[in-house]
């Protein structure tokens, strides 16, 4: 009987709560889909779908790539353009192939001004004219380079030839550090500077001596600079790429990029796929953009496994 009554008594609680509950789901049910309608009556605004504009990553920011007119920098001016960059700047010494550029690119986005990055000179008016063009400087992309044209093994250095490599790689990647920071620090921008350094900064090479001791250099400078303006909210990095066909790779190994991609694919880890300029691009991008917005200082390698 007490056994009964007890049973009873549990029967008649858990009902009771169950009761309770359904209560509380239906007012919860009514107030959710009543809040629901009074929403749909008054958000009118078309941006509750994420519109192209709005899912740009470089909007409304200006940059300046150099060494723009051909290989990543070129792919990296058109990922810029696509990403929404108010203006995009190609500095190179290549004249008719940087000027195709900003006319594939379009005039109203992209601009080409000749510069040659060993003369400081050059570096600070095209950074000058850009800010008197555009207003401002967000991103610097110095990637600017050469690859000298013997070995440079260390028993047959040429130093002309390493004085001409290191005044491009590594004092023009300074220079155009030095006065993009400078502009962005004057009218307070928060700006990223992307430099392009290598595989090879991060560890010793058979041959092309000077080529290997100009990219530690650049890892070096990114280092350094990402500590000395990180008080003014600027971001310094670099992009580290394995061996791309670019068409500078391609006259510094006298060979076709087909040739060049088939012999240095069978050295990386990474199988089943081929580095070309736009995967080093959308390592740019990112370095770019606001989604590395706490990354500064890294060098980002881009090898497919080939230095770990």
């Amino acid at each position: 009987m007490a056994s009964s009554s007890s049973s009873g008594m549990l029967q008649i609680k858990v009902y009771s709560h169950a009761m309770d509950w359904n209560k509380i789901l239906g007012f919860v049910t009514v107030k959710f889909l009543t809040s629901q309608r009074q929403y749909k009556m008054t958000d009118t605004s078309p941006t509750t779908i994420p519109t192209l504009d709005s899912t740009r990553k470089l909007q409304g920011k200006v940059a300046i790539i150099t060494g723009g007119a051909s290989g990543i920098g070129e792919a990296t001016a058109h990922l810029f353009a696509n990403q929404g960059a108010r203006a995009v700047v190609v500095a190179d010494i290549q004249d008719d192939k940087g000027r195709r550029v900003a006319e594939a690119i379009g005039a109203n986005r992209c601009s080409y001004v000749h510069c040659d990055v060993s003369d400081e000179n050059q570096v600070q008016a095209t950074v000058d004219w850009t800010v008197k063009t555009y207003g401002q400087l967000d991103i610097m992309f110095s990637n600017a380079g050469i690859v000298s044209s013997s070995d440079q093994v260390i028993l047959d250095l040429d130093f002309s030839q390493f004085d001409r490599l290191f005044a491009i790689n590594v004092r023009g990647m300074a220079a155009c550090v030095k006065h993009a920071a400078l502009a962005m620090v004057e009218r307070h921008v928060r700006g990223s500077i992307i430099c392009t350094a290598s595989v090879v900064g991060s560890r010793g090479s058979k041959r092309r001596t000077d080529y290997t001791m100009s990219k530690h250099a650049v890892v070096g400078l990114v280092r350094a600079a990402s500590r000395q303006l990180g008080e003014h909210g600027i971001r310094v990095n670099s992009v580290s790429p394995y061996v791309v066909a670019t068409p500078l790779t391609q006259e510094a190994h006298k060979k076709e990029a087909e040739e060049i991609e088939k012999f240095f694919e069978a050295l990386t880890p990474l199988k089943g796929i081929v580095l070309r300029v736009n995967h080093v691009a959308d390592a740019v991008l990112f370095l770019a953009s606001d989604e590395s917005a706490f990354v500064s200082g890294h060098d980002l390698v881009v090898d497919g496994g080939f230095i770990s």
